[in-house]
């Protein structure tokens, strides 16, 4: 790990460095000001999960303000970690964000509240101490307070010295991209942090916003050296997969995170219901986070791109159909396993890592009529990758069941960009300009893929950072 000297302006890479999750990224300003570009919960082993997530590697109380991406956990899910540990600033994010935000930091506390609850239970038979959560509902509810609501393109000034401008960066409700302009001793630097890039022409969300010339850029990864297939051959697949699935008896079993994905399947069964494309089968959302989110995402249509507006103003709400049912209760959730027929049952999370899904995938996962569709990035060490990689055998709520229903992965789902996206966003930016990207949120060989490409497109300086490491800018 390289660790630059202190007394300039320097970032610090604490989060999804050669790593997809836990997006954490310090600036450090030559006064000493420091600014948090967002505060993201790491997945992936448990072990380093729990050590990643329970050290910042700084002092909570020392930030003086946190520029928020976007909602997703692996973004913002630390953030009532750093309010119980002391952090008092404010957290600047669009309007969605916020809205999101106090649905999923409160969704994640009370999550881990009951795993521990679980966790001591069976500590308790054995005589082993007691652990605690990471944080509580009450450390998510407080940090909620320190929000900012801002809107995209408006600049805002978090510290002195320091201008901010989000644009939409098109990957979930919410999202943004920002540059940072900051000026110390008459001079000024801009620091450019792309968040996560959406697609562009995906349904829904309008397509990512450009950003403006910056000095240095800190760049997700996700999907270099891919390319992702257009929209009409995803909706084509689905159809496919359900026609197939529900011909044999079976059950589409698709994890999906609860912001975003969800509210884009539903959209895509919405559509091929409209044109007579799916079988008479019902649909169910078994999340009551996602349940919660579908509400958010109809409250703030000023994100939603013109294809979807004219889709409403011919068909009404997009995200509910005949067939569509959305379930909250637990007793609801667990009938859903007890029937037998042919369904479509869209549950949290994405990456199988908490949440219902991982009953449906218990109950589902072992009859070769069933399909489970990943439509999504799972992480390394995940559930999810391992069903991706198609492990004979894989292990949920510490017992091993065997693989045996149909695996389908539609990775042009995501929400994330794919290479020519990011080449095409990046490639807009003054090349004489940008003095050094840096590439997180990605795995290694994604991040080289991506660092080749850009050579190749004659940026100079391309750099891929470890965790913990501090380069000076």
């Amino acid at each position: 790990m390289l660790t630059y000297c202190t007394g300039w302006m320097k970032v610090t890479f604490w989060g999804a460095a050669r790593t997809v999750t836990g997006s954490k990224h310090l600036l450090e300003l030559e006064n000493g000001k420091r600014l948090l570009l967002d505060c993201g919960l790491f997945q992936g082993r448990r072990a380093e999960s729990a050590e990643r997530n329970a050290h910042f590697g700084f002092d909570a109380a020392s930030i003086d303000a946190v520029l928020l991406s976007h909602a997703h956990i692996d973004h913002a899910g630390l953030l009532p970690k750093l309010w119980k540990d002391g952090f008092r600033g404010r957290i600047y994010a669009t309007h969605a964000t916020y809205d999101l935000c106090s649905l999923m930091l409160h969704d994640s506390a009370y999550i881990q509240e009951k795993d521990v609850e679980y966790v001591n239970k069976r500590h308790r038979k054995r005589s082993e101490p007691r652990v605690e959560p990471l944080y509580t509902t009450e450390d998510a509810d407080g940090v909620m307070e320190h929000f900012i609501g801002v809107s995209y393109r408006q600049p805002f000034a978090p510290i002195d010295g320091v201008e901010v401008v989000y644009r939409d960066a098109g990957h979930i409700l919410g999202s943004a991209s920002m540059v940072l302009t900051i000026t110390e001793a008459g001079t000024t630097t801009k620091v450019g942090f792309t968040g996560d890039l959406g697609n562009p022409n995906r349904p829904i969300l309008r397509d990512p916003q450009q950003m403006d010339d910056c000095d240095y850029l800190i760049a997700e990864s996700t999907y270099g050296g891919t390319r992702h297939d257009p929209p009409s051959v995803s909706k084509q697949r689905l159809a496919e997969v359900v026609a197939r699935t529900s011909g044999r008896g079976g059950k589409v079993i698709i994890p999906a995170f609860a912001v975003g994905r969800t509210q884009e399947v539903v959209y895509v069964l919405d559509q091929l219901w409209n044109e007579e494309r799916l079988p008479p089968i019902p649909v169910y959302v078994d999340s009551p986070l996602a349940v919660n989110a579908t509400g958010v995402f109809l409250a703030h249509p000023e994100c939603f791109d013109r294809e979807l507006v004219d889709y409403m103003r011919e068909h009404g709400d997009p995200l509910g159909f005949d067939r569509l049912t959305y379930v909250r209760d637990v007793e609801k959730s667990k009938a859903i396993n007890d029937q037998r027929l042919p369904m479509v049952i869209i549950s949290a999370s994405g990456m199988c890592e908490a949440g219902r899904i991982l009953h449906h995938l218990k109950n589902n996962i072992q009859d070769a009529r069933n399909t489970v569709m990943i439509v999504g990035y799972c992480a390394d060490h995940t559930l999810g990758k391992k069903i991706v990689d198609r492990l004979p055998e894989v292990r949920i709520f510490g017992e091993t069941y065997p693989l045996r229903a149909e695996v389908v992965v539609m990775n042009s789902y995501s929400a994330h960009a794919d290479e020519p996206g990011l080449l095409d966003f990046i490639g807009k930016l003054d090349r004489d300009r940008l003095q050094r990207i840096f590439l997180v949120h990605g795995a290694p060989e994604r991040q080289e893929a991506l660092k080749t490409a850009l050579r190749r497109e004659r940026y100079r300086d391309v750099y891929i950072p470890e965790h913990g490491e501090s380069v000076v800018l």
